[in-house]
């Protein structure tokens, strides 16, 4: 910002100043220029009058005798401290006499040319014209005048006289040098000017600048310099008063977030061990269901599936605890990720089956390994594929593995009631649901798609969803091949046309195999969470 305006502002100086000289330099060159004509002219004038009254006077007889006086005369009028630095006398062709005298020259001359003798012949009056003149100093510019002169015994003739404007344009350059020296004298005092001033304005800008940057970086004590009483001053104070009030909220905020983060895994581990005695008695209750009447046994059926439920919940908030004090570990190993994904869509086709949806599975032929804790990769591909299956309302669930040299990417894609793009974003907070209102087929936590975006951070990679009304979701779980590479382009699919022109495509799946129940498998951290 300095640099522009120091930029703008002497780039605008040079400009005005070089409009300003250039005004200046052309109203002194004109004043200068046309002073020196007008003088010229009136000598010229002033001149020729006294050599005509000369001619008159003369009491030459002869050419001989005319040309001698004619000489006197030239020589006389450009004797020392004569303004003109030439006088020229050229016989006209106007009214050419019988008998003739010789052209006469004085001083350093300038041949006037055509057309300026044709005026002078032809308006009998007083011309001039700009002509180039040398003199010892050099040459330069300069006008020469010519009128007619009626000579006795010979006749017509033209008298000229040649004046040096190089003094004229001496003092030009001179202030034209003098002009462009305070030009570049007053372009280097507004650049000064323009340096101090965005120093002083700029200044505290760029200190809130920093201090709004190292406060983000969570230097909460980072405050501004207060100086003065002036706008910027002012500004300071407020910015002050502003991270106070950040620093204050934020930590008492943090406070409770660590309280309500130790609350939960305090209350987690306390529950582990009376929902065991639970357990044990809710297996045996549900064990003897058979010697029950009808209404007991459904009792202990729902008593059954709610202690399953809640040992869920129970297992959700521990993991979620776990990733919060920063205690989970990766246990890390070189796989094929297609193994893993095969894997979890075996488990999830049973469940698929049982709600009406076919499961497609898109794969490269080549391995595709990556460093990644097998366990936290299934789990999320779980959440994915239990998520996809609650909410395709019987449309196909497409599961696509594809790699580059970086990253391998699992993208699990349904065409069920998906979600809007705001919607997408909140997908990932705990406890979030789309529609609280909406009937669900599964049980869930909430915390699944939470725990699911942790286990991706924590192997440096990232899950990311799409949505629209009607088209259906797409989640993406991207994680780089090797721990610790920066992952630059995920390589599967998230985003998709959603047009009439789009249709949900149709790829062939593994056949459902007979496996235990999808709830049997997924452990205590399962459930289908949007």
């Amino acid at each position: 910002m300095r640099l522009r305006v120091l930029a703008v502002t002497t780039v605008v100086g040079v400009v005005a100043l070089a409009l300003i000289g250039t005004y200046l330099s052309d109203r002194v060159r004109d004043a200068l220029y046309d002073q020196r004509v007008t003088e010229a002219l009136a000598d010229a004038a002033t001149r020729t009058g006294g050599v005509q009254i000369q001619f008159d006077g003369s009491t030459a007889t002869t050419p001989a005798q005319v040309q001698g006086v004619a000489d006197q005369i030239l020589r006389a009028e450009q004797s020392a401290g004569a303004s003109s630095i030439g006088a020229l006398l050229r016989r006209s062709p106007v009214d050419p006499p019988t008998t003739a005298i010789l052209d006469l020259s004085v001083g350093r001359i300038v041949e006037p040319s055509a057309p300026l003798r044709t005026a002078v012949q032809e308006s009998g009056s007083q011309q001039w014209q700009a002509v180039e003149v040398t003199t010892a100093g050099g040459s330069g510019p300069g006008i020469i005048v010519g009128a007619p002169v009626a000579l006795p015994e010979v006749g017509a003739y033209e008298l000229y006289f040649v004046y040096s404007l190089i003094t004229e344009q001496d003092t030009l350059v001179l202030i034209q040098q003098t002009l462009g020296l305070g030009a570049l004298a007053l372009v280097g005092l507004l650049a000064a000017m323009a340096l101090y001033l965005t120093k002083q304005v700029l200044g505290p800008v760029q200190q809130a600048a920093r201090t709004a940057e190292r406060l983000a970086a969570g230097h909460l004590d980072e405050r501004m310099t207060e100086r003065g009483g002036d706008e910027l001053a002012l500004l300071g104070r407020s910015f002050n008063h502003m991270a106070a009030s950040l620093q204050e909220q934020i930590e008492r905020l943090a406070n409770l977030s660590r309280v309500q983060q130790q609350f939960v895994s305090d209350v987690s581990h306390e529950l582990r061990t009376p929902l065991t005695t639970i357990r044990m008695a809710t297996e045996l209750i549900f064990d003897e269901r058979s010697a029950f009447t009808p209404t007991t046994r459904r009792s202990a059926e729902l008593l059954h599936t709610q202690v399953d439920r809640f040992e869920a919940l129970l297992g959700d908030l521990l993991e979620i605890s776990r990733f919060d004090a920063g205690a989970a570990v990766l246990d890390a190993e070189n796989l094929d990720v297609r193994s893993v994904v095969r894997r979890a869509v075996d488990l999830a086709a049973p469940l698929a089956e049982r709600m009406g949806t076919s499961l497609g599975l898109q794969q490269p032929d080549r391995p595709c390994t990556a460093d990644l804790d097998p366990r936290r990769i299934e789990r999320v591909l779980r959440n994915l594929l239990a998520n996809a299956i609650e909410h395709s309302e019987g449309t196909p669930i497409e599961v696509v593995v594809a790699a580059n040299d970086s990253a391998v990417s699992v993208s699990v894609i349904d065409h069920g009631v998906g979600m809007t793009a705001a919607q997408s974003e909140q997908v990932f907070d705990r406890f979030w649901r789309a529609d609280p209102s909406r009937t669900r087929t599964l049980g869930g936590s909430g915390l699944g798609l939470a725990i699911s975006s942790e286990d991706a951070r924590l192997h440096g990679g990232r899950l990311e969803a799409w949505g629209r009304p009607g088209a259906g979701a797409t989640f993406r779980l991207t994680i780089p091949r090797r721990a610790g590479v920066t992952i630059s382009d995920a390589p599967g699919p998230l985003e998709r046309e959603t047009g009439p022109t789009a249709p949900p495509p149709q790829r062939e799946g593994p056949s459902p195999a007979s496996l235990p129940s999808f709830e049997d498998l997924t452990g205590p951290t399962q459930g289908p969470h949007r």
